[in-house]
């Protein structure tokens, strides 16, 4: 699978762990439409990349997100007048069909393509995070971050509301009365205040960062069955958000009945049995369970 070449990200692949780079660290590394191609670009094309088993997410430089570029000053977020969002104005905000693709909020589309990714998804926060450099993150599984880094949902200061999708997001990762105090404040806050509210796992120094991370990552990649990590990873982000868990109980159901049939439920119990590590025989890009996905294909209107 070739990944690239970027202009505004790197990526890197190493023992089966791909690391993805935000790369504007003369620009704290703010977030631009080219950015979020590159990025939605990463995150589908891994899902049939069966040598990557996880994916972690940096920045370069001393942040990892500064938020959206604003270097279109007031004008920064009016896709009718911003003509470096010119692909975005989908016409007059008094008369616009909502249903416009071209309406479409730049940080759900990423975080939706994060969504729905087959591989796990780690967040090495190592500096400001903040708006888009927050939201984005809340779509990833794991996040750790630096003693140095800030978060910071600050919309209301600007005037907006939280995007990419974080009012879905945000409640589910932190509960509803920390994700209100954090947006209705918009104000900057530290790595022990994330920690307390259970934005992030861990605070650590920043050259111990990246190790952490990785360490998280290969213990996944060396224990455990790239099919069975895909569906967990849909499984617990798709579930908890229906309205009874009988929804989960069909889906742990065909879940059960078919993995437990299959050569990766084999091989871990016999190499349980034989005290030896597991060599999990299949691949996400082919022997995905006929039952997935399940439900409707969500689209915009």
């Amino acid at each position: 699978m070739e990944y690239g070449p970027y202009e505004q990200i790197k990526t890197n692949i190493k023992e089966q762990i791909l690391t993805l780079t935000l790369n504007r660290p003369e620009k704290l590394n703010a977030f631009t439409g080219i950015m979020m191609n590159e990025m939605i670009d990463v995150f589908t094309k891994v899902n049939s990349d069966d040598d990557v088993r996880a994916v972690i997410v940096i920045g370069a430089g001393r942040a990892f997100c500064a938020g959206a570029d604003l270097s279109g000053g007031a004008n920064t977020f009016d896709a009718t007048a911003n003509p470096a969002r010119a692909e975005r104005n989908a016409g007059p905000i008094d008369s616009v069909n909502f249903s416009d693709e071209r309406v479409r909020d730049g940080g759900g589309r990423l975080t939706l393509a994060i969504f729905e990714c087959l591989k796990p998804v780690i967040a090495a926060v190592n500096g400001a995070a903040v708006g888009i450099g927050a939201t984005m993150l809340l779509a990833m599984d794991i996040r750790v971050c630096s003693d140095d880094a800030r978060f910071g949902f600050v919309f209301s200061r600007r005037g907006i509301v939280p995007e990419a999708a974080s009012s879905w997001f945000l409640p589910r990762i932190v509960g509803i009365s920390q994700a209100l105090e954090w947006c209705y404040s918009g104000r900057v806050f530290d790595s022990k205040e994330a920690l307390a509210g259970g934005l992030v796992k861990a605070v650590l120094p920043e050259d111990h960062l990246m190790p952490y991370a990785r360490r998280i990552a290969a213990e996944i990649r060396d224990n455990t069955s790239p099919v069975s990590i895909a569906l967990i990873r849909q499984m617990m982000w798709q579930l908890s958000a229906t309205d009874h868990p009988m929804e989960a109980h069909k889906i742990d159901s065909r879940g059960i009945y078919t993995r437990g049939a299959s050569a990766d439920v084999k091989e871990g119990v016999v190499s349980f049995l034989e005290k030896r590590p597991a060599k999990f025989p299949q691949k996400v890009s082919v022997d995905m369970p006929s039952w997935f996905p399940w439900g409707k294909k969500r689209t915009y209107s």
